[in-house]
């Protein structure tokens, strides 16, 4: 068992600390195309999936609909992808990447592949292969997976359900947390 009381044996600071330093090590490397390193995941889904819905994407790169809603703002905007009704329901909203998109991919390619190849040699491509297949367990295994609460504020773990959280205010959360919104007004 890791030692509570040693912050760094938290499996979650590594791994957030190490995903925030791969993340600013890959967008160097995609910078000359004009895409983020999770821009170039959305468009490059895309280009590999096809049209989807947000809910199926956001699924797709373990990210929650807000976040993913963020990131695409800016594809919208530059032209790299249209968000129009889906075919099978058109009450939902689907993702498509454009001709646009499918260039700026291409361009991004190169400096995605120089990133790839600088990352293998600097960890062996046999321990990043094992690395990328233990972030996929991590990713996918139902024990560690946050269950989706089916209404705002309500909570879930695994076979219990604890009930609904009472909302607070933005005044209260600030006091709650420690932060005084009211000081100066």
């Amino acid at each position: 068992m890791a030692d509570t009381n040693n912050p760094a044996a938290c499996n979650c600071l590594a791994l957030r600390q190490a995903a925030r330093h791969v993340t600013q090590f890959y967008d160097q490397f995609l910078a000359p195309s004009g895409l983020r390193a999770t821009q170039y995941s959305i468009v490059a889904r895309l280009q590999r999936k096809g049209p989807m819905t947000i809910n199926a994407l956001a699924a797709e790169l373990v990210m929650d609909r807000t976040t993913l809603g963020r990131n695409i703002l800016p594809l919208q905007r530059d032209g790299l992808i249209v968000v129009g009704p889906g075919k099978s329901d058109r009450r939902s909203k689907e993702l498509r990447l454009t001709g646009r998109g499918v260039a700026r991919l291409r361009a991004a390619r190169k400096g995605w592949s120089e990133a790839q190849s600088r990352f293998e040699t600097a960890f062996g491509a046999q321990r990043a292969k094992q690395l990328r297949a233990l972030l996929h367990e991590v990713a996918t295994n139902e024990r560690t997976g946050v269950p989706r609460p089916k209404s705002h504020g309500e909570i879930f773990r695994p076979g219990v359900s604890l009930g609904k959280v009472p909302s607070l205010s933005s005044r209260d959360a600030g006091r709650a947390f420690g932060r005084r919104r009211d000081v100066g007004a």
